[in-house]
């Protein structure tokens, strides 16, 4: 189930798929959230979140300590994490300053939660996560299509090498096998970051992710014996990686993609056509650390995670008075429509008519663009 490929210097997707008249504009809804305060800040929310963070990190220690050299210290290693990724729902709210109004509290979650829980880098995350929300699901300006070896249109499978082009051909399967290294290409993305001056503060990065090096390999290599601590190291980043890639994979993966220079889109279609939202629920809430309601979190960036419920019924309403698409599904539909992107777009690949197909596209875009000019 391909989703429509946009050329960002032609006509706009609602101009096809919204009704005649439709205006998207986003200053009407802006002001109807605003009116409730759903962009007022909350610390106190905020605070009872890192508490919980915290002590879902001290139940697994207590469990680690608890269990000493037992090979029954995965589960512990499954739990850490599955921990790992709550922390990361605290630095990445943190980075968008919808938690607190002090930008040095913010910082120090965010650095705490990256570098020193999970060894990845603070600095290079928000830098990374800024350009994606700019263009999200755009082939040349959003970083998060660009670092994947996984192609999002045909086009980009000249550029895939080796055993890239084997990953592509059965990408659909893949993509989801490799998410257990995800994790260690974090680790390995921070310390390049760091080296190749990318970071704002590399002394303070260095400093955490050495902490957290220093004190985790010398708790795993003290209580387990070697054979279990390196078990242990495996499973818990690779837990990491396959929760970090199902919690970010439904929010874009499979909605419309977004191509050229020239941007016709405005702030709200931009971010609407693009994103996915995952049916709610508290389970699903807690899981996915409120970027289940991916819409909304688009459009408003700094609301905190406790106002998306309501922005999610004001955006629903006000995209339906406006004739745009809001695309939300449930949990497991999420990644079946994924699944199905990815195995529909490498598709070229396995009947080995990628060229033909390149050019059919580049002839339609051609197409779309002097219908446009005229």
């Amino acid at each position: 189930m391909q989703r429509p490929h946009i050329q960002t210097a032609g006509a706009p997707a609602s101009a096809a798929t919204a009704r005649p008249g439709a205006s998207a504009t986003f200053a009407e809804l802006l002001k109807r959230v605003k009116a409730e305060g759903l962009l007022d800040l909350d610390p106190r929310y905020y605070v009872g979140k890192l508490a919980l963070n915290t002590l879902l990190l001290l139940i697994g220690f207590a469990a680690f300590f608890e269990l000493g050299d037992s090979w029954w210290q995965l589960a512990t290693a499954l739990w850490m994490g599955l921990c790992g990724g709550q922390s990361a729902f605290m630095w990445h709210d943190a980075g968008h300053k919808a938690m607190f109004r002090s930008k040095k509290a913010a910082s120090a979650v965010g650095y705490v939660h990256a570098n020193l829980v999970n060894g990845v880098s603070y600095g290079w995350w928000v830098n990374h996560h800024n350009r994606h929300h700019s263009n999200p699901n755009h082939l040349d300006m959003d970083p998060d299509i660009g670092r994947r070896t996984a192609i999002f249109d045909i086009k980009q499978y000249p550029s895939r090498k080796g055993t890239q082009k084997l990953v592509v051909r059965y990408q659909s399967v893949l993509f989801f096998v490799l998410l257990v290294l995800e994790g260690f290409k974090m680790l390995k993305t921070a310390v390049l970051s760091i080296v190749q001056g990318k970071t704002k503060r590399p002394a303070l990065e260095t400093s955490l992710i050495l902490l957290r090096t220093a004190v985790y390999l010398g708790l795993v290599l003290t209580v387990l014996s070697p054979a279990l601590a390196v078990a242990f190291v495996v499973v818990q980043h690779a837990a990491l990686g396959v929760y970090f890639g199902m919690i970010f994979a439904p929010n874009h993966k499979g909605m419309q993609i977004r191509d050229g220079e020239e941007e016709t889109l405005d702030w709200l279609e931009r971010q609407v056509l693009t994103s996915r939202n995952i049916r709610p629920s508290l389970l699903v809430d807690f899981l996915y650390g409120g970027l289940n309601y991916q819409v909304e979190h688009h459009l408003f960036p700094a609301m905190p995670q406790k106002s998306l419920p309501r922005a999610r019924e004001l955006t629903m309403q006000y995209c339906a008075e406006r004739g745009v698409p809001y695309h939300e599904v449930g949990f497991w539909a999420s990644y079946r429509e994924v699944a199905s992107y990815l195995h529909e777009v490498s598709a070229p690949v396995r009947r080995g008519d990628v060229a033909e197909q390149i050019r059919r596209q580049a002839a339609a875009a051609e197409a779309a663009e002097a219908a446009r000019v005229a």
